[in-house]
C-alpha cells in the first residue's frame, strides 16, 4: 500500500463493496495535476485466496499511477469486507459494472477525504477507463469490457495478466489488448494461452523465468505496462 492509497466502503448489489483507491504520487503535491484516466484492477480467484491486496494487483495499480491513472481495486463478493458470497463470476462481473459506474460519476468522490478537492474529481465522468485483472479477475475483465461495449461507454484498453485461458471461458478481447504471462506458469499453462490467443490474432508478451505469481518478476508487469502506453495518444490538457 503506497502512501495515496484510500481504503473505502461503497453500497454494492448484495451488501457493501470494499476498494483500495491509489493514486498518482503527483497529487500528493498539486490537487490540480491532471489526471489520464480511471483504472480498475481486478484481483484472482476468492477461494484460493485472492484479494484486493494480492501483490500482482497492487503492482498493476502503481503501474497505471506512474502513467497517471488514478487506480480502483475492490474486493470481490465475500472477500474482506465486500457482502456477498463468491459467485462464480457471474455477479463478480454485476459488482465490476457497478464499481465502473461509481468511478465514472463525479459525486462519488466528493466525500472522499483527500480526494473531494482535487480538481480532476470534476470530470470522472469523461476520463478514460482502463480495465484489468489478473488470473480469475482478467476473465471477469473480459466479460466487463465486452459488457462496457454493448452499453456504449466502452473501455479505454484491457490488461490481462496471468490470463485465465482454460479455465473459465473468456470472451474475445480487442485487438489491443494486454496479454502478460509468465513462462512457467503452474496454474494456467503457457500453451492455453497461446492456442485462446491464436485464433485472435493476439499478441502474448510472455516473462521468462515468472511462475503464476510472479516472484520476483512482479517488475516486468510494471515494466510492460508502463511501456506499452509509449505512443498512446495522451488527451490531457496540459
Amino acid at each position: 500500500m503506497n502512501s495515496r492509497t484510500q481504503i473505502i466502503h461503497i453500497d454494492g448489489l448484495v451488501g457493501p463493496i470494499q476498494m483500495s483507491i491509489d493514486l498518482p504520487d503527483e497529487l500528493k503535491n498539486d490537487s490540480h495535476f491532471v489526471v489520464r484516466g480511471l483504472a480498475l484492477v481486478a484481483h484472482p480467484h476468492p477461494l484460493m485466496g485472492g484479494t484486493m491486496d494480492n501483490k500482482v494487483a497492487q503492482t498493476m495499480a502503481r503501474a497505471f499511477n506512474q502513467l497517471g491513472y488514478v487506480s480502483v481495486r475492490p474486493n470481490f463478493r465475500g472477500v474482506g469486507d465486500t457482502g456477498g458470497i463468491h459467485d462464480d463470476g457471474v455477479g463478480e462481473l454485476e459488482d465490476l459494472l457497478h464499481v465502473t459506474d461509481w468511478m465514472r460519476t463525479p459525486s462519488s468522490w466528493a466525500h472522499l477525504p483527500a480526494i473531494e478537492h482535487q480538481a480532476w474529481v470534476s470530470a470522472a465522468n469523461t476520463l478514460p477507463l482502463v480495465v484489468s485483472g489478473f488470473s480469475f479477475g482478467s476473465y471477469v475483465g473480459t466479460h466487463l469490457v465486452q459488457r462496457l461495449a454493448e452499453l456504449g461507454r466502452p473501455a479505454e484498453r484491457l490488461v490481462m495478466v496471468g490470463s485465465a485461458a482454460g479455465k473459465w471461458e473468456l470472451v474475445p478481447v480487442p485487438a489491443d489488448t494486454i496479454l502478460i504471462h509468465g513462462e512457467v506458469d503452474e496454474t494456467i499453462t503457457l500453451g492455453a494461452v497461446l492456442d485462446w490467443a491464436r485464433p485472435q490474432e493476439l499478441t502474448v508478451q510472455v516473462v521468462p523465468g515468472a511462475d503464476h505469481f510472479f516472484h520476483r518478476r512482479l517488475h516486468c508487469i510494471r515494466n510492460i505496462i508502463t511501456g506499452a502506453w509509449l505512443g498512446m495518444p495522451d488527451h490531457r490538457i496540459k
